[in-house]
């Protein structure tokens, strides 16, 4: 598993950070996708609300861009939520 704050290349456009976030209502760990430096999307596992969550930034994002970030986030972050 990658370290928080670890970057991951899908490619060389394509870059993936590992990232935990508590407060404003959410506290787990997710990964957050960047195409030339700009957030894409973000995979979230909310460990308050119990749930695993897609949020995309940009309009027209590639399913092929989504799918393989939701592989990265099950490869990487832990299913079990904490309390």
């Amino acid at each position: 598993m990658f370290p928080l704050g670890e970057v991951v290349a899908l490619d060389e456009e394509y870059k993936v950070t590992i990232a935990s976030d508590v407060g404003d209502g959410r506290d787990g760990i997710g990964i957050e996708v960047y195409y030339k430096n700009r957030l894409l999307l973000e995979v979230f596992r909310d460990d308050s609300k119990r749930t695993k969550e897609v949020t995309l930034f940009e309009k027209d994002v590639p399913l092929d861009i989504v799918e393989e970030s939701i592989k990265i986030f099950k490869k990487e972050i832990p299913s079990e939520y904490e309390d």
